[in-house]
């Protein structure tokens, strides 16, 4: 929850990517909110009130994940309306004459997002979908400590450049910095 909601304030797309983190985890304990409070909550030291708010978050989620029937696959609702209007944003910033510096990470990752599309077995809706997905199955390569290819760091890297300023720009338009293009 903490994590969440730091992420959620200044990095949108780190916040999807640790949200997929939640719910698979959560489907990995499957549904069982006492092992995750083992092995999750347990390991914070944190006054008892904020553990117990992290207990509600939890609870929560896993409520959601149910109410939604996401228990084998997929990601919650206000997940995928977050990569809408991320999508939304990006499609907008590539149409302004304002966006260079965006438009041309982009065009860098573009043939990077293109191959992904076309070599996943899976249909995303967007493309900003394709990054994320990608860069998610990239942290959990990493992870597991699997070897990969400079070929996939290099488009990963350029996922990640687009998807930065990307995050950077709705962070700015969501505090009232900049308006939308």
């Amino acid at each position: 929850m903490i994590i969440a909601q730091e992420k959620r304030k200044s990095n949108i797309a780190e916040f999807i990517l640790y949200m997929w983190q939640v719910e698979d985890m959560i489907r990995a304990s499957r549904f069982n909110f006492s092992h995750i409070d083992k092995i999750v909550i347990s390991k914070f030291s944190l006054p008892e009130e904020t553990l117990n708010e992290i207990r509600t978050w939890y609870t929560n989620m896993i409520t959601l994940m149910i109410d939604e029937n996401i228990q084998e696959k997929g990601h919650m609702l206000f997940l995928r309306n977050l990569i809408r209007e991320l999508n939304d944003l990006h499609l907008r910033l590539l149409q302004s004459a304002d966006e260079k510096k965006y438009q041309q990470l982009y065009q860098t990752a573009s043939n990077n997002i293109k191959s992904f599309m076309e070599k996943s077995p899976e249909i995303y809706a967007s493309e900003i979908e394709a990054c994320l997905t990608g860069l998610y199955g990239y942290l959990m390569l990493r992870l597991q400590q699997s070897e990969i290819s400079s070929e996939t760091r290099d488009a990963m890297t350029s996922f990640s450049n687009l998807l930065a300023a990307l995050s950077t720009r709705f962070r700015e338009i969501e505090e009232g910095l900049k308006e939308i293009p």
